[in-house]
């Protein structure tokens, strides 16, 4: 369909669509957002530090911990032996206990918890510890994972037809192995917890989560009490991005054991260093692949191997792995294909949810495909990617989605191509390059297809609780939450729209787990899609019931009824909403309603990896130029243009900030951010002066950013798109990029250039595409 199709999806609106501010923007500027650790402290609250291990891997043969026991201001410390529960914190295979006993699984893990009148003397006295592990030589890389053997899951492949048969026919083949690094999230408010002990056993948590239910399950199993008696609030976090949604939850359980067995509000918030080395990052994979095409470059056969390390225990893995499949494909065709995933364990931290899920490395090993495809053919590599994108005929995924609006994804990479004005600058690089032998340019344009929706599918429901007071203003509650991505004012645009109200009416509060109960994480990209759509849901219910009495009021048939302006019409009657409101209280008029909603259509037989995971797909496409300096390896980003696919935006303001925070965030994970572990499973990067994300002056100093707003064909809220994760992988145009300009140095030949791009990396490409030790 061509890309003004479906422009028709899009109404008339007054507060959806519209660029309005973030709910807590002022809060923002001034330092005045309230976050856990903000929380008033009542009197007698305690303090609590992590005791951690010292090696990676081994026997925990004794603790000595009278010597923490005796240090000032203990008041007292916990081991596993005082879990009146279950000393599991995983969320699915009950592989990761809380507090280590007996086996120590990773450098770091937390052995014991100190609880102290003050944070500085409970970490004072955590180091006093004298702890007695029987080493063993941990595994650490991928390399080791795959001598031992080791896994936290099966391994698992789809495909399509026969791909070694369609490569060993190819009229041309290639072959790579191609190493992706992992990433650390630096949430600027690290983990924290603040547990509040209530009657009897109830417990209320305040944690910074982005799955308030899960903790809530998780804080309940240690504790050994029921759920209902765990409440588990999170008003918003300073960032998320995956690090929170399951790994927030052992503090919370910490924070709610220590309360319990002191009687005492305890709060802990994690030092920087040890929230590095406690938490786990996105996963580093490595990519073993083959590749048969023809002499224009279109692939005929595939397979890839995605060697994933998943550390420890399992965790979120088995989700992130089945994703980074998914997206092995990203939008081309590929007629035979073999997609296969082994999710090796080592001595390390577990590896977790990171933005994009895993679709980052399944994306960026297919594009570093077409790369070394172009080198080989002698041709622009966006010939070569837009040869091969999904087209009529040839319009499934590799796991036999069909993808109904493919030809999006050519509209905008072809709109982009022009914008950015690629074809010219290519020529100008090269004319660059020519004539510079120390500093050479490289552009890449790369596109993006990335499912939207939770693959495990339960997960696809959401609830929301929306209240009108007889005033006329409306509380909003949702099982959403906030981490600075503008979730809330999304939902609250949506409800005021629905009452035909400002959005000043509309009152937003913290999310809880007593007033929307089985919530699911704020993840996949899709919290406005579904707790959207259950707030709307909910407020066309109250809306419905107020339409109803001021018809029968006003003896005019319903459908005459109108919220608009803050006020309700038929014909020439009206009156303020607020006093409607006031009417149906007085009338006995429900005025409140839980909304529910589970996405529709999607499931997926794993076992016969077939169906249809995702409700639709987002597209964009990023253009990045950068200059390489060969005697250092240093490289800066001179340019980008992104265009990227929102559908009818509920917010462009709040998605334009996601689409460029996302891009330099992806360029990060390619560029300057490294994890590196020594053999004995350490983590040597493990606080900012090591580990390295990009600041202000990274920024392209040309940034060119625009939403594509074609309304989104599948029917979303308001026909919007999901935003959250997909811009991120606009940042693998920064490492073609960059492999463009090592190319510049030697056209033949295919130079191993492993992300991060770090100047070591790029000159060790450049050494080994031109012979140099």
């Amino acid at each position: 369909m061509p890309p003004n199709d479906g422009a028709d999806l899009a109404i008339a609106t007054a507060v959806v669509h519209k660029p309005l501010p973030h709910d807590s923007a002022v809060l923002h500027v001034q330092g005045a957002a309230n976050y856990v650790d903000d929380i008033g402290e009542p009197v007698g609250t305690l303090h609590i530090a992590i005791g951690m291990a010292d090696k990676a891997c081994g026997r925990l043969k004794a603790m000595g911990l009278d010597p923490v026991r005796a240090a000032p201001g203990v008041v007292v410390v916990l081991t596993a032996t005082d879990i009146p529960g279950r000393n599991d914190v995983a969320p699915v295979f009950a592989d990761e206990p809380l507090f280590a006993d007996q086996k120590v699984m990773f450098h770091g893990q937390a052995l014991f918890a100190v609880v102290a009148r003050t944070r500085d003397e409970a970490r004072r006295a955590a180091r006093l510890a004298r702890i007695d592990i029987e080493a063993k030589t941990p595994a650490v890389t991928i390399v080791d994972a795959l001598v031992t053997g080791a896994r936290v899951q099966d391994d698992y492949a789809f495909g399509r037809g026969d791909a070694a048969a369609a490569i060993g026919r190819a009229a041309h083949r290639l072959a790579g192995e191609f190493t992706i690094g992992g990433q650390e999230h630096f949430y600027l408010e690290g983990q924290a917890s603040f547990a509040f002990p209530g009657e009897g056993d109830e417990m209320t948590v305040h944690a910074s989560t982005q799955d308030p239910t899960e903790t809530q399950h998780i804080v309940a199993r240690v504790l050994g009490i029921p759920d209902a008696f765990v409440t588990v609030e999170t008003r918003r976090m300073g960032g998320g991005f995956g690090g929170k949604e399951s790994q927030a939850c052992a503090w919370a359980a910490i924070a709610a054991l220590a309360a319990r067995v002191t009687g005492h509000p305890c709060k802990i918030r994690l030092d920087r260093d040890d929230d590095f080395m406690l938490t786990g990052k996105r996963h580093d994979f490595r990519a073993d692949w083959r590749a048969g095409y023809d002499d224009r470059g279109v692939v005929s056969g595939y397979a890839v191997t995605l060697n994933a390390r998943c550390g420890c225990s399992a965790d979120l893995s088995p989700g992130v792995c089945d994703r980074a499949m998914f997206h092995a494909g990203n939008g081309y065709w590929l007629p035979d294909v073999s997609i296969a995933s082994r999710r090796l364990k080592t001595d390390t931290v577990s590896n977790t949810a990171f933005r994009g899920f895993g679709g980052p490395q399944g994306m960026i090993a297919i594009e570093r495909v077409m790369d070394a495809i172009a080198r080989e053919r002698g041709i622009d590599p966006l010939d070569v990617r837009k040869a091969n994108l999904l087209r009529a005929g040839a319009e499934r995924t590799p796991y036999e989605q069909a993808v109904e609006d493919y030809d999006t994804q050519r509209a905008i990479i072809e709109e982009l191509e022009v914008s950015s004005d690629y074809r010219s600058r290519r020529k100008r690089i090269a004319a660059f390059n020519a004539a510079s032998p120390i500093i050479k340019r490289g552009v890449a344009l790369t596109p993006v297809m990335f499912g939207i929706s939770f693959t495990l599918i339960p997960l696809n429901q959401a609830g929301a609780l929306v209240h009108v007071y007889s005033d006329g203003s409306i509380h909003l509650n949702h099982g959403g939450t906030e981490m600075g991505q503008g979730l809330f004012t999304k939902v609250a645009q949506i409800v005021a729209e629905e009452f035909g109200v400002p959005l000043h009416f509309v009152r937003i509060t913290a999310t809880n787990t007593a007033k929307v109960p089985n919530a699911s994480p704020t993840a996949a990209s899709s919290g406005t899609d579904l707790n959207g759509m259950a707030a709307k849901i909910a407020a066309g219910a109250i809306r419905e019931r107020m339409t109803a009495f001021a018809a029968s009021s006003w003896n005019v048939p319903a459908e005459a009824i109108e919220f608009r302006d803050g006020r309700v019409f038929a014909g020439n009657i009206s009156m303020g909403f607020g006093e409607l409101a006031k009417a149906c209280r007085l009338a006995r008029v429900q005025l409140s309603h839980a909304g529910y909603y589970k996405t529709p259509e999607i499931h997926w037989d794993r076992l016969r990896a077939k169906g249809r995971p995702f409700l639709y797909f987002a597209y964009g496409a990023a253009c990045s130029e950068v200059a390489i300096d060969l005697l250092t390896g240093e490289m800066r980003v001179l340019r980008a243009d992104l265009l990227h696919d929102v559908g009818a935006s509920i917010n462009p303001g709040i998605d334009m900030g996601q689409v460029e925070g996302a891009f330099i965030q992806g360029m990060g994970w390619l560029t300057t951010e490294e994890l590196v572990y020594d053999a004995d499973g350490r983590l040597q990067t493990h606080a900012p002066a090591t580990y390295k994300i990009p600041v202000a002056s990274d920024t392209p100093p040309i940034f060119n950013t625009r939403l594509y707003t074609r309304p989104n064909p599948t029917p979303s809220i308001y026909r919007s798109k999901a935003v959250g994760e997909p811009p991120l992988m606009h940042g693998i145009s920064v490492y073609s990029a960059i492999l463009d300009a090592v190319h510049a140095t030697n056209p033949s030949g295919q130079p191993k250039l492993d992300p991060p791009c770090t100047p070591e990396s790029i000159l060790k490409a450049i050494a080994s595409l031109n012979g140099a030790g």
